[in-house]
């Protein structure tokens, strides 16, 4: 089969969409699937405002629709709601082509964070987005209910999964964490305001704080909380290894519509610490973390978890499991055009 993914958020980004859509796409060559992706780098773009590590293509319409159709794909999977995800929605509806969507991104909170918006007016944009779609996938089934209230179905499910290669307790661990005073506290992911981050750097629960990642926040941030360690971005066997030299993982986002670098982190050994909100109440249980809406709380119970069992636990999220739900909600395009 040859399908044909659409997504404002590719390469060089880095962030769970783009982890998702790169394992997918992965697994589904490795299934003998051929796989397209159209994405920001193939057009000239500008930032995203007040996110310029995210680039929005300058590209139309009509140019969206030639990539799509010189592909000639037997399934769209359109990703994201940005410029390319309308573009290609517009294709698909034009010419009576099924297509499937996905909610990554709790955008309607992201945008009201930034710009003060009403969120009920955001929620609209996105429940037009998603209706014509076949099915809008969702990674949790709280995720696929707070949709239905939206008026956004049918939703099917897409997991997470982790690199078992990668991700693992097995191997180094990264020395600008493991020699400072414990117990070490981690964070991996964007610095921007809609991740909450000052819950966790003003959370008063002893130990030393660590931020892996980068974004807009970082600055300003920096210089409001000298006694953090910020990291900047690692990916690869460099993350794993940061994940490993951690005594807790602290997620303090509200607004996540999964959360993977908290199933990285288990895979690693590292109980994870976070509010009792979507996103970590799907994933998190007693057995491997702690969840609590005082943040100090949920890192003392976190810091009691076996390591043993965050392990066995995190590593049961598989990307083949997970494709295995993508593949499965795919629907044949169907489009006179390309038959």
């Amino acid at each position: 089969m040859h399908i044909c993914i659409v997504t404002d958020a590719w390469q060089p980004q880095v962030n769970g969409v783009v982890r998702t859509l790169e394992m997918t796409r992965a697994e589904l060559v490795k299934r003998g699937h051929e796989v397209t992706v159209i994405g920001p780098d193939r057009f000239r773009s500008i930032p995203c405002p007040t996110y310029p590590e995210i680039r929005l293509a300058l590209a139309g319409q009509r140019t969206v629709a030639q990539h799509i159709e010189a592909a000639a794909p037997h399934a769209l999977h359109i990703a994201t709601e940005g410029p390319l995800g309308w573009a290609a929605r517009k294709w698909a509806m034009r010419r009576g082509a099924s297509f499937t969507t996905a909610y990554h991104t709790q955008f309607p909170d992201y945008v009201a964070k930034r710009t003060g918006l009403p969120k009920a007016a955001l929620w609209r944009f996105i429940a037009r987005f998603h209706q014509p779609a076949a099915a809008t996938l969702a990674a949790t089934d709280t995720l696929a209910a707070e949709l239905a209230d939206h008026g956004i179905g049918p939703t099917m499910p897409w997991g997470r999964g982790v690199d078992p290669q990668l991700f693992r307790t097995e191997g180094p661990c990264d020395t600008d964490i493991l020699y400072l005073p414990g117990p070490r506290l981690l964070y991996v992911g964007r610095v921007a305001v809609e991740k909450n981050l000052r819950a966790f750097l003003d959370c008063p629960h002893p130990g030393t704080k660590f931020i892996v990642g980068d974004g807009p926040q970082r600055a300003a941030l920096e210089a409001a909380y000298p006694g953090v360690h910020f990291l900047g971005t690692r990916k690869g066997e460099a993350l794993a290894a940061c994940y490993r030299a951690a005594d807790a993982f602290v997620f303090p986002s509200r607004t996540d519509t999964f959360g993977l670098v908290m199933i990285e982190a288990l895979a690693c050994g590292v109980p994870v610490a976070a509010f009792p909100v979507p996103g970590p109440i799907d994933i998190v249980t007693p057995q491997v973390g702690a969840l609590d809406e005082d943040l100090a709380v949920a890192i003392a119970v976190a810091l009691t978890r076996s390591r043993d069992a965050c392990a066995l636990y995190g590593g049961g999220f598989t990307w083949q499991r997970a494709t295995d739900q993508f593949e499965s909600a795919l629907h044949p395009v169907a489009a006179p055009a390309l038959t």
